[in-house]
């Protein structure tokens, strides 16, 4: 089995042009487009879209993944928010070349009953999964934190969803940040998981913050390898989260900061964290340079 290797490049620059040259920089031939000349993946217009294309030919870059924010609401807001960002996605499948896309499992601001919140995310999740079989598209569910689906135990409620249309990602660092034991979550979940996401972290006095992958706690190396020997393949994601760039910090709460990378650009933070991946990737013998 193979791996794509990608990365959000928005954190290491906002426009197309920055983007592109961290993908280079990095050696990647993928991207995960979240947001593109500061524009969110889900609001960017078609005629953009092509204009993006174009660029990402030229530089030899493909799309691996949409980093949509889908599901990233509350139960108590309408699904129709979503339903159009999925639609609006479908559209843009054709124009970026990509089918993938990356979406949750919703809030409890609430604070609904456990019983409550899940199934009615739950609910939303099997529409959304179907919306997305008929738009010949993938969702690909991340563990984010505070959402229904953070937890191992309710991430396994959720993976009975899987099918052709529904894919699950492992993301080390939300596991470890919401306070779980990570690699026990890999032995229930790694026969259903579907893609990672490259984030690492440590606790810190009272708060968890980024680190290099596989300098924090969220047991990647261990993980990482095991998968290896176990021969998976998928996409794997960067998602450093190192300096709280625009694009960091308009995905929410998400842990502190490095302080080591508050005073270098993000695009050098940014390539530190790809080069910490890619060695990571070698010396488990998922990645052959």
């Amino acid at each position: 089995m193979s791996i794509t290797l990608s990365g959000f490049t928005d954190e290491a620059g906002r426009s197309c042009e920055e983007q592109i040259a961290a993908c280079h920089r990095a050696g990647f031939r993928f991207m995960d487009l979240r947001s593109i000349d500061g524009i969110g993946i889900t609001a960017l217009p078609v005629e953009h879209a092509q204009a993006v294309r174009e660029k990402l030919d030229s530089a030899g870059i493909s799309v691996q993944m949409f980093g949509s924010p889908i599901g990233k609401i509350d139960i108590a807001d309408s699904l129709e928010t979503d339903l159009l960002k999925l639609r609006h996605l479908a559209t843009l499948s054709p124009v970026l070349g990509c089918r993938a896309v990356r979406m949750f499992s919703y809030y409890n601001k609430n604070n609904e009953s456990l019983a409550a919140w899940g199934a009615e995310s739950l609910d939303r999740l099997r529409r959304l999964r179907d919306e997305a079989e008929r738009l010949n598209l993938v969702l690909l569910h991340e563990n984010e934190r505070h959402i229904f689906g953070d937890l191992c135990s309710n991430v396994e409620v959720i993976a009975e969803l899987r099918n052709d249309n529904f894919k699950l990602i492992f993301d080390f660092d939300n596991y470890n940040q919401s306070g779980e034991d990570v690699w026990a979550n890999w032995l229930v979940l790694r026969d259903r998981t579907d893609a990672f996401h490259l984030k690492d972290s440590r606790l810190i006095g009272e708060k968890y913050q980024h680190t290099l992958v596989g300098e924090g706690s969220g047991q990647t190396k261990r993980i990482l390898a095991d998968a290896a020997q176990r021969n998976w393949g998928g996409p794997i994601t960067l998602e450093p989260h190192l300096a709280h760039s625009d694009a960091v910090l308009a995905t929410g709460p998400s842990g502190e900061s490095n302080a080591a990378f508050s005073d270098m650009p993000t695009a050098d933070s940014f390539q530190l964290a790809a080069v910490a991946a890619r060695n990571l990737l070698t010396e488990v013998g998922m990645l052959r340079e």
